[in-house]
């Protein structure tokens, strides 16, 4: 489970996140979407531990910057960062290391699925943006991590890449994980999401269940939110 508890960021005098709140329980999907500036990628930023923040952050229980948290914890960045001088195989073996995990075959299994076990001997600076976003994604999963948080995760895939991770985000569902999705192609969660938290300026400005859209795609109900207002967004007249 993953809860946000009346977080706020600010930089200076500027107010990028402003008392916001959720949680996302296990065996759930959450979408978090806004316009580019919206603070999707602060929110992301201080659920990771990557930024301070005030107010309080559990995975699992736990506070987001402790040791036991971290270990739940699985996070695919909005840009990917990978080692120029660790090979792809090194990659995921230093990620089992740092996380003191024997293979139990899920590193293999990974590179497989997102069609890189032939690539295992590549150093992470010969791979493609495309090839290290799949490395990324690789890296964040292999732990077998309970809180998952995917920031723009799709950019630069391949179509096999994003059937296989479409996949994924269904296997971690039903295997009981929680999963943050913070995305701007609308379109490639549009199937599977169990609720949906709408950012702008600093905010929530609604928080929607799949079952409580009155017939609406979540496309339709973005635009409704962010362009609309909210009258729009309930079928009245955003005028």
């Amino acid at each position: 489970m993953l809860k946000v508890d009346h977080v706020t960021k600010k930089y200076g005098k500027l107010v990028a996140v402003n008392d916001v709140s959720f949680a996302i329980g296990g065996g759930e999907i959450a979408v978090l979407l806004g316009p580019n500036g919206a603070g999707k990628s602060t929110v992301i930023k201080c659920i990771t531990g990557l930024l301070r923040f005030d107010g309080e952050i559990l995975i699992d229980g736990e506070k987001n910057k402790s040791l036991e948290a971290k270990r739940r914890l699985g996070y695919v960045p909005e840009m990917p960062a990978v080692y120029d001088m660790l090979t792809v195989g090194e990659h995921l073996d230093f990620m089992l290391r740092a996380y003191k995990m024997d293979d139990d075959g899920t590193a293999q299994q990974l590179l497989q699925r997102f069609e890189l076990l032939d690539k295992k001997d590549k150093l992470g600076k010969e791979l493609s943006k495309g090839m290290q976003q799949k490395l990324s994604i690789c890296c964040a999963l292999v732990h077998r991590p309970t809180v998952v948080i995917f920031d723009e995760p799709m950019v630069g895939l391949d179509p096999h890449a994003i059937k296989q991770l479409k996949d994924m985000f269904r296997e971690l569902k039903a295997a009981g994980a929680t999963v943050l999705i913070s995305t701007h192609m609308l379109d490639s969660v549009e199937d599977y999401w169990d609720r949906a938290y709408i950012m702008k300026d600093g905010a929530f400005c609604a928080e929607k269940a799949a079952d409580d859209t009155d017939g609406q795609s979540l496309e339709d109900l973005f635009f409704a939110l962010t362009e609309g207002g909210a009258d729009a967004a309930e079928g009245g007249d955003p005028s």
